[in-house]
């Protein structure tokens, strides 16, 4: 996941979208996780059910094992084919060789680690995302891992895949991050894996909170095999992150999703919410759920 999600693309019965990394405060194309309307801690919360879900819900952990398992699946078929690269062209995927190491690219949040204890105490206590909250949260390292991921991590380092995290949580959060990682059971190969926001690659332009030049730079290095995440920003740019858009690129690269790149569910935050109104954060909570109201199908 990537707190800050710009755009995404994706679905199948594997998947319900979501990024993560730092919450979206750059990018204005998603918002901040949990970025709901503060309600009372009894009130209507717009992430009451979806993060009851991800943790109490059987579904979810079923959802989230057969992602991993599957891609464990394909780390062989990657690791046979010098040409296989998880990589679009204009991010380094044309670069590809088989003299490279291989890695696997992981987005951190709600991918790898589970924050939904913090989303808990947002609902419980009816607040909504702030950087205080969500770096003091990083600062306890006590994310556990997102069912599955620790399993397909052990078994592609033991093929000799390196696991690079690209997270949207700040490059100043890579220690306490990296520790909670290792916690839990991930293996670091070393401080470098992680690629925070804010760190800077030569000769690449950074568009806010969008991860291309830290994938450019991992390509410089490594032969992408997989990406892993919950938001489409975790496997390429979202230049336009309207509903149409964005069904647009789920359209163009679905042949990648669940070979290349694997999708993890996310309900409780990501780009496809800012989508359903216009990406317009600074709208009163109410106004953006009148907007979320109105881009439902309803049956007629």
């Amino acid at each position: 996941m990537s707190r800050f999600p710009a755009f995404t693309l994706l679905a199948g019965a594997v998947l319900s979208l979501a990024a993560c990394s730092s919450p979206d405060r750059l990018t204005r194309v998603s918002p901040p996780p949990a970025a709901v309307a503060v309600a009372p801690a009894n009130g209507a919360n717009d992430n009451l059910n979806a993060v009851l879900w991800v943790q109490r819900s059987q579904e979810y952990r079923a959802s989230a094992l057969q992602t991993w398992a599957l891609a464990g699946e394909q780390l062989d078929r990657a690791l046979a084919d010098p040409t296989w690269t998880a990589l679009l062209p204009e991010e380094g995927g044309n670069h590809q060789s088989g003299k490279l190491k291989p890695a696997v690219v992981v987005d951190v949040d709600e991918t790898v680690l589970d924050n939904s204890p913090y989303q808990a105490r947002l609902v419980r206590d009816g607040s909504s995302y702030n950087d205080a909250t969500w770096a003091a949260w990083v600062d306890e390292q006590k994310a556990e891992p997102v069912p599955g991921a620790v399993r397909f991590a052990q078994l592609a380092a033991s093929k000799g895949v390196t696991m690079i995290y690209i997270s949207n949580r700040t490059a100043a959060m890579k220690d306490a991050t990296l520790a909670n990682l290792r916690k839990v059971g991930f293996p670091v190969a070393n401080d470098s894996v992680y690629l925070g926001l804010g760190m800077e690659v030569p000769g690449c332009k950074q568009v806010e909170s969008e991860k291309g030049c830290r994938r450019q730079l991992v390509a410089q290095q490594y032969r992408v095999l997989m990406q892993v995440g919950d938001q489409f920003t975790d496997f390429l740019q979202v230049e336009d992150n309207t509903l149409a858009a964005r069904d647009a690129l789920l359209d163009k690269y679905q042949g990648w999703i669940g070979s290349r790149w694997w999708i993890l569910s996310n309900p409780t935050y990501g780009g496809w919410e800012g989508a359903s109104f216009n990406n317009a954060w600074s709208l009163p909570a109410d106004k953006r759920n009148a907007a979320k109201r109105d881009a439902l199908e309803v049956a007629r």
